[in-house]
């Protein structure tokens, strides 16, 4: 397997919104905007392990959209919920929780808050807990992978929402699909190209599907990338650009499906910063063809073509 370099510039420097503010996370939206949730203080893990889901306290949260030559801000005061992920949603914000606690009959945490571009809250809904990845497809179809909390349970889930590993809602929180096919412990990776094609990667099998055709006809395939635990990957249907795989996280690899059902060898790919420096993010998303790092203040964004 051979090397290849490949540096990149920043698409966007957002210093000028961060003072005082923690980068949570940086999601590409269906409409090609960029998102970035920050929050004024990272809540303190229980016991320094446990993601805590209602806070102790209240936060403030940001939610920035970054455009080429172009920033706005959202701004979600006093906060009480751990928030993680967010997305466009039709003319809202989807903010979510990737962690949710089960308290009782009819009593759990709501992990999902619509609000407006004013801050205010629209609507709150459970997507579940062990949440890995939120993506919104353009129509609105909100899919949720889960890690393996999510799927064996925690948090007082004896039968987890996301028990299938894979789950599709509306707008609303209402359950569209859930994975009936794979055999999922902890879907690591999700890709929710379209609302057409949905792809995802999981533990055990270190399968990568793909869901075709929509969720109301929905067709699985399967392809064995030959690769074990990537934590994402983006494609254009042709080149596979992945996250390098246990121990290899910061290293890429990029495939090509030039055989039915199995990816070709590959060949790793070393990014570099502006400074000519290793590039080390601190969050990655990718989405469709691209992927989305963020180091420091700065965002940088690749295609697979651009790889190539």
């Amino acid at each position: 397997m051979f090397n290849k370099t490949v540096a990149l510039q920043p698409f966007a420097d957002i210093s000028a919104y961060t003072e005082g503010f923690k980068i949570v996370s940086a999601q590409i939206g269906s409409d090609g905007c960029m998102y970035v949730l920050l929050i004024n203080e990272i809540p303190v893990r229980e016991r320094g392990m446990f993601v805590q889901t209602v806070l102790g306290k209240t936060y403030t949260y940001k939610v920035l959209l970054v455009e080429k030559d172009y920033v706005d801000e959202v701004v979600f005061a006093d906060q009480q919920f751990n928030y993680h992920y967010v997305q466009p949603l039709h003319n809202r914000l989807l903010l979510v929780g990737a962690r949710c606690s089960y308290y009782g009959a009819g009593k759990y945490d709501l992990n999902a808050k619509v609000c407006d571009f004013k801050g205010n809250t629209i609507r709150e809904f459970l997507l579940g807990d062990g949440i890995q990845s939120v993506q919104v497809t353009e129509n609105g179809i909100i899919w949720t992978s889960y890690f393996d909390e999510g799927v064996f349970g925690n948090n007082g889930w004896d039968k987890p929402v996301g028990a299938q590993g894979l789950v599709a809602w509306d707008e609303n929180g209402n359950k569209l699909y859930e994975d009936q096919v794979s055999d999922i412990a902890d879907c690591y990776a999700l890709n929710a190209a379209s609302d057409e094609k949905v792809w995802f990667y999981y533990y055990t099998d270190f399968w990568l599907g793909c869901i075709s055709g929509g969720i109301e006809q929905p067709k699985v395939t399967f392809i064995n990338p030959e690769i074990s635990g990537s934590s994402g990957f983006c494609t254009d249907g042709y080149h596979f650009l992945f996250d390098g795989g246990y121990g290899k996280h910061g290293a890429y690899i990029l495939k090509k499906n030039e055989k039915p059902g199995s990816l070709s060898e590959g060949c790793k790919i070393h990014f570099l910063n502006e400074k000519a420096e290793p590039l080390v993010p601190l969050t990655q998303d990718f989405r469709e063809n691209r992927v989305l790092f963020s180091e420091g203040s700065l965002l940088y964004l690749v295609s697979v073509e651009e790889v190539v």
